[in-house]
C-alpha cells in the first residue's frame, strides 16, 4: 500500500459476501495461509481452496475463482501520486526497485494493468523469490540486484515490521500512511535536499 492504494472496499464486500461470513469469521481465516501464497507454496486458487477447507465449505473450483479474482481486485488499486513521484525520481537519475510481498494472481493482475512497474530498475516479488519481508534475505537480495550499500538506500513500507527490519539492515527507512506524511517525513529525514518532494 504504498505504490498502490487502500484495498478496494467493493471487492472485500464481495468476498464476505460469496462466502457468507461475518467480517469477523471470515478476517482471520483469510491471513491464516497469506504468508504462504506470498512465499509461492501455494496459488491464488490453492489459497482459496485451502481458505474454503479451513471454513468448512467444499473446496469448490468456481468459487474459488471467483474469490479469487476478487482478491486480486482488492490488492490493486493503484496511488497515482506515488507513481508520479517515482518517475520523477528517476528523472533524478536514481534507482528505483520494487520489493513487494505478493502472490502469482496478484502479480499477473499488476503485471498486466500497471505499465509502470517497468520503470523501475529492479523488481523482487515475494512468491518468486519464496521469502517475504520482514525476513532481511529478500532485502539483502533486492540490495544486490540493485547495486546498492543498505546506507545510501531509501526504504519506504506501509508496515512497520518491514521498516524496522530494514533498518536493522542499515537503510534508512520510513514507514508510508499518506503523501502528506510521507512528505513531511522526507523533509525531517533532510532527504529534500537529495529527493523531489511527492505532489
Amino acid at each position: 500500500m504504498v505504490l498502490t492504494g487502500a484495498p478496494d472496499p467493493e471487492a472485500w464486500a464481495a468476498l464476505l459476501r460469496i462466502t457468507g461470513m461475518p467480517q469477523e469469521r471470515f478476517e482471520p481465516l483469510y491471513w491464516t495461509d497469506r504468508r504462504a501464497y506470498d512465499e509461492g507454496h501455494l496459488s491464488g486458487i490453492g489459497f482459496w481452496q485451502a481458505f474454503l477447507l479451513s471454513a468448512g465449505m467444499p473446496a469448490n473450483w468456481a468459487m474459488a475463482e471467483e474469490l479469487n479474482r476478487w482478491d486480486v481486485r482488492l490488492w490493486t488499486v493503484e496511488n497515482p501520486a506515488m507513481v508520479a513521484w517515482q518517475l520523477q525520481i528517476k528523472e533524478r537519475g536514481l534507482k528505483t526497485a520494487i520489493l513487494s510481498n505478493m502472490g502469482d494472481s496478484v502479480l499477473e493482475s499488476v503485471e498486466r494493468e500497471f505499465d509502470w512497474i517497468h520503470r523501475f530498475d529492479m523488481l523482487v516479488w515475494s512468491c518468486q523469490f519464496g521469502v517475504v519481508k520482514p525476513d532481511p534475505a529478500i532485502y539483502r537480495h533486492t540490495l544486490d540486484e540493485l547495486g546498492s550499500r543498505p546506507q545510501e538506500t531509501l526504504f519506504i513500507d506501509d508496515r512497520r515490521e518491514n521498516v524496522e527490519a530494514a533498518r536493522a539492515l542499515g537503510m534508512q527507512a520510513i514507514q508510508y500512511s499518506t503523501v502528506e506524511r510521507l512528505r513531511a517525513d522526507l523533509i525531517a529525514a533532510g532527504l529534500d535536499a537529495e529527493l523531489p518532494l511527492p505532489a
